[in-house]
């Protein structure tokens, strides 16, 4: 009997050691690595996206420049957005919007007949071009207190499509403010001024 519990506690022994030097073996093949500082080691960033962070973004194109090679007919498509809460045609009805056909140049909230959130009575001003676009791009960091759920158009071009369909529909719109001549539709820098007279020509590049 006492040889059974022997050879019991002794197979029960050798198990337990080969359990611990399976631990210490593995423990020493797969030891985590243990940052310098608390925390988690961030990857080191790449040397195109260090590079491209350098550099400056590309200046958004003013809205005049935008405006001057808008498409009507694309700013209809996009107007189909705006379709399930407003009317464009003429003496159209008002739907949970009120009718847009007109709006361009005439008075915030004025549309007769619809009852406008307290938001948008306290706008005041007119609906100009910049206006429109602003409030069309975040209606309700334009507009605080606006009840319009429509969360606004990002693209600047496809807002300025959007302008020039709403221009179309609107018989009293202004004409478009006109793009500056610092800043040229292309992107490009504006040519160097002529030297002055008697100035020094500069050498020509080799």
């Amino acid at each position: 009997m006492n040889i059974e519990t022997n050879k019991i506690a002794g197979a029960v022994f050798g198990s337990l050691l080969f359990v611990v030097g399976v631990n210490v073996i593995a423990g020493g093949l797969f030891s985590p690595h243990k940052p310098a500082v608390p925390g988690y080691d961030l990857p080191a960033p790449e040397e195109g996206a260090a590079a491209g962070a350098g550099a400056a973004a590309a200046p958004a194109e003013p809205l005049p420049v935008l405006l001057a090679k808008a498409d009507a007919t694309k700013g209809q498509a996009q107007a189909r957005k705006c379709a399930s809460c407003h009317t464009f045609e003429e003496g159209g009805p008002n739907k949970v919007g009120p009718n847009l056909h007109g709006v361009v140049g005439r008075p915030v909230a004025s549309h007769e007949g619809f009852n406008y959130s307290a938001g948008m009575k306290a706008h005041g001003g007119d609906w100009t071009y910049e206006a429109l676009d602003a409030f069309v791009h975040n209606p309700k960091k334009a507009t605080p207190g606006t009840i319009m759920a429509f969360a606004g158009l990002a693209g600047a071009q496809d807002r300025a499509d959007l302008l020039a369909y709403l221009k179309s529909i609107s018989p009293s719109a202004p004409p478009f403010p006109e793009a500056s001549a610092a800043a040229p539709a292309n992107g490009a820098a504006p040519a160097a001024a002529p030297a002055a007279a008697g100035a020094p020509a500069a050498p020509a590049a080799q």
